[in-house]
């Protein structure tokens, strides 16, 4: 009896010793599979390069203010400008530089109602203001814009 007990124990051994290798085996060829079939194509983006102005997104571009930064946020869709605003802007920015707000909206306003930068206005008494917000915007949008390549 006991020769046949340590047959068993030993086949035992061996249908776990197969098993093993065979969830290893399995996960293998898994593993290749997936890492070497083609992946499933990527979904064309929603805008057309000969029509579209821009990648849609938003984009940021710093203004330096002194030892203190805010950013110019642009959202833009593949044909337009949607908004201009600043984001980050601390309070020590907002109480040493109190015309930076104002200015950019006066400027978002103007903007987004031309789609341009040109021809927009600007009181003389903030022109410095206006034209440091109006350089970050269009670094911003030259971000945007979309290239040929």
């Amino acid at each position: 009896m006991r020769s046949k007990t340590k047959i068993i124990v030993l086949h035992l051994k061996e249908l776990i010793y197969t098993g093993i290798l065979l969830v290893l085996g399995v996960g293998l060829l898994f593993l290749l599979l997936q890492t070497f079939l083609p992946k499933k194509a990527v979904p064309k983006p929603d805008y057309d390069a000969e029509t579209s102005l821009y990648l849609p997104g938003k984009y940021t571009s710093t203004v330096q203010l002194g030892n203190d930064h805010a950013d110019v946020e642009v959202v833009v869709d593949s044909s337009d400008i949607l908004s201009i605003r600043l984001v980050n802007l601390s309070q020590t920015v907002t109480a040493m530089y109190p015309l930076v707000e104002p200015c950019m909206d006066t400027l978002a306003k103007q903007i987004c109602e031309k789609q341009s930068l040109e021809g927009i206005t600007y009181p003389d008494e903030n022109r410095y203001t206006s034209q440091l917000l109006l350089q970050a915007i269009d670094a911003a949008l030259q971000k945007a814009t979309y290239s040929q390549t």
